[in-house]
C-alpha cells in the first residue's frame, strides 16, 4: 500500500486558481471574438451598400457612355451639320425663302 500512496502523491492537482483563470481567459476570448464578429458583420453590411451604389453608378456611367457614342455618330452625319448651320449660323439654301413672324403685337 505504500506504493499506492506514492502514486497518488506524484500526481499534481490543478489548483482552483488555475481552473478559474482558464475559465476567465476562455470567457474573455469568446467575448472578444463575439465583438469582432459583430464589427465585421456591420462592416460587411456597409460594404454591401457601397457595392450596390457603385454598381448603380457603373450602370449609369455605361448608359451615359452609350449615349455619348450615339451622339458622336450623329455629329458625323450631314443632318447634324445642316442643323448647326441653320440654327447657330443662320445659313440657308440659295433658293430658300424664310418667313418670319412679326413681333409688333
Amino acid at each position: 500500500m505504500a506504493r499506492r500512496k506514492k502514486r497518488t502523491s506524484r500526481r499534481k492537482r490543478i489548483s482552483r486558481f488555475t481552473v478559474f483563470g482558464i475559465i476567465v481567459l476562455s470567457v474573455v476570448i469568446c467575448g472578444t471574438m463575439a465583438y469582432k464578429y459583430s464589427v465585421l458583420k456591420t462592416q460587411e453590411k456597409e460594404y454591401s451598400r457601397q457595392l450596390a451604389g457603385l454598381k448603380k453608378e457603373k450602370k449609369e456611367a455605361d448608359k451615359r457612355a452609350e449615349e455619348l457614342k450615339e451622339y458622336e455618330e450623329y455629329v458625323k452625319t450631314d443632318e447634324y451639320v445642316e442643323e448647326v448651320a441653320r440654327e447657330k449660323l443662320g445659313l440657308v439654301y440659295k433658293d430658300e425663302i424664310i418667313f418670319e413672324p412679326d413681333n409688333n403685337d
